[in-house]
């Protein structure tokens, strides 16, 4: 599932995905290729923790909200649970 939130941080900052790739490099020390982005953006591949959260704080958001689908995540409430 192509992650569209990611899509739009990018493009408000008119960067391309090189362009993440270098930042996440420069100020994170983060290497990943473009390629390797492009199939996160595209919702192909997901990144590991390190990774996901570097592009989070590139961005200034947090990792849940580019990487976690709400439709599959249950938050929980008082009355859950624990087994």
């Amino acid at each position: 599932m192509k992650r569209n939130k990611l899509i739009s941080y990018r493009k408000n900052k008119n960067w391309s995905q090189k362009q993440v790739v270098r930042e996440l490099e420069t100020k994170y020390g983060v290497n990943i290729t473009v390629s390797y982005y492009g199939m996160i953006e595209q919702g192909v591949r997901s990144p590991g923790f390190k990774v996901a959260v570097a592009i989070a704080k590139l961005f200034k958001v947090r990792p849940e909200n580019i990487f976690l689908d709400k439709n599959t995540t249950k938050s929980c409430d008082n009355n859950s649970k624990v087994i």
